[in-house]
């Protein structure tokens, strides 16, 4: 039997049947038979702006995917670099593929000199490390002239590798700038965690050696940040690069997007609420002002996940093997208080209230020595493969300009008045 929906316009008697394909109805009937009409959906929640074939992602079940392969599986065995080829082609990559994409995003590491010395050091000594971001990654749209030619194979795949390659490079050099220590050069025989540690980290050693357990840390946060389907940045991702923008400005949108605090931000809010309950006892009063709509749970609960987000799961693994090298967080007692109280207690558990990502990310990336002022730009940095394998994908597709339509509740039309008779 066909899955479908029958809709009766009640001002004419008319009907049409409109298909049901995967959970997804088209609005191509209801455009054809209701012209004029459009649906009122704020914040997108109910609409498929794109049909992607990248990441799936079940919040009911707590299932996500990337190109089919379970995120518990990616973290366990997989690499970032491994896991941005998988996002990017579709496939993984054999050995001889792999070797060769390591090789060409290691080789791009490397900024201009002019993005150093003219671009970034011209920002006020105190600026934000992520705002830097944004307006170094749209930069260097103006240092590769080929960057406009999006329907060339061998030019599109040069920005990718070059975006990729740079972005930890960019976001080592604004916190470093931020907080007056001199810029570290990449150093290419590290892998790509470990360079990034060193270009933040390094000060007069001759090499930086990360610890092991931090560096495999590293790698799995950038895994499980590498792409989270139709969020708030990948969409501004896919309205900029609908409008055939190359693809570094459409790469600093979607981190303007990820700055604020709303998305990048949240697991910030978490430490900081952690450090304002401020004590393992004072956890249950708090519980108490959260159920009494005072104050807000942090970490807890999620836009799609109506479930335990897979990716907290791992991460608390996570978290107990980067305190056995940096020692144990002090907030992580008051953390673990919290998540027990909350997922015993049904206020929460009826509203399907569960920790998320962001509830101990923070707490790994203060162990591992970073300012908050980061956390957005540790999310930006992994992001930046899943933002381009939707741009490449929507530009391969074809996909038409976004341009949504609006509800509009303004002033009907009206005579201009002279100023003098206001």
């Amino acid at each position: 039997m066909t899955e479908s929906l029958t809709i009766t316009d009640n001002r004419t008697g008319q009907s049409f049947e409109v298909p049901i394909v995967n959970g997804v109805v088209s609005s191509t009937p209801w455009q054809k038979n209701l012209p004029g009409l459009w649906f009122y959906d704020p914040g997108l929640i109910t609409t498929a702006m794109a049909e992607s074939s990248i990441t799936y992602l079940d919040g009911d079940a707590g299932v996500l995917r990337y190109r089919g392969y379970p995120i518990e599986q990616l973290a366990e065995d997989s690499t970032y670099l491994e896991v941005s080829y998988l996002l990017l082609h579709g496939e993984l990559p054999t050995k001889e593929q792999f070797d060769t994409w390591v090789a060409d995003v290691t080789h791009h590491t490397f900024i201009h000199e002019n993005v150093r010395k003219r671009f970034l050091e011209g920002f006020h000594y105190d600026a934000h490390p992520m705002g830097i971001l944004v307006s170094a990654v749209a930069a260097l749209s103006t240092f590769y002239l080929d960057a406009k030619d999006i329907y060339d194979p061998k030019a599109r795949d040069r920005q990718i590798v070059r975006l990729i390659a740079k972005m930890p490079t960019l976001a080592a050099a604004a916190y470093r700038f931020s907080v007056g220590q001199p810029f570290v050069y990449p150093d290419n025989s590290l892998s790509f965690p470990a360079n990034f540690l060193s270009m933040m980290w390094k000060i007069a050693e001759p090499r930086y050696e990360p610890d092991p357990a931090l560096v495999r840390a590293m790698d799995v946060l950038f895994i499980l940040h590498a792409d989270h389907e139709q969020n708030c940045s990948t969409t501004a991702m896919r309205v900029i690069g609908s409008a055939h923008a190359d693809p570094y400005s459409a790469t600093a949108a979607a981190t303007a997007a990820l700055y604020g605090p709303r998305h990048g931000g949240a697991n910030e809010a978490v430490v900081r609420m952690l450090g304002e309950i401020g004590t393992y006892d004072n956890v249950p009063a708090y519980i108490e002002s959260v159920k009494r709509g005072e104050t807000l749970l942090q970490g807890f609960g999620h836009r799609v996940y109506k479930n335990y987000d897979p990716r907290a799961k791992i991460i608390k693994k996570v978290a107990d093997e980067v305190f056995q090298v940096t020692g144990k967080n002090p907030l992580l007692d008051i953390a673990l208080k919290l998540e027990e109280v909350a997922l015993s207690d049904d206020y929460f558990i009826s509203r399907r209230l569960y920790p998320n990502v962001d509830f101990y990310s923070g707490l790994i990336y203060q162990a591992m020595g970073f300012p908050v002022d980061m956390f957005p730009v540790l999310f930006a940095i992994p992001r930046t493969s899943g933002w381009l394998a939707h741009w490449a994908e929507l530009i391969d597709q074809d996909a038409k300009i976004i341009r949504p339509r609006q509800a509009y509740i303004g002033a009907e039309e009206r005579k201009y008045t002279p100023m003098e008779s206001r």
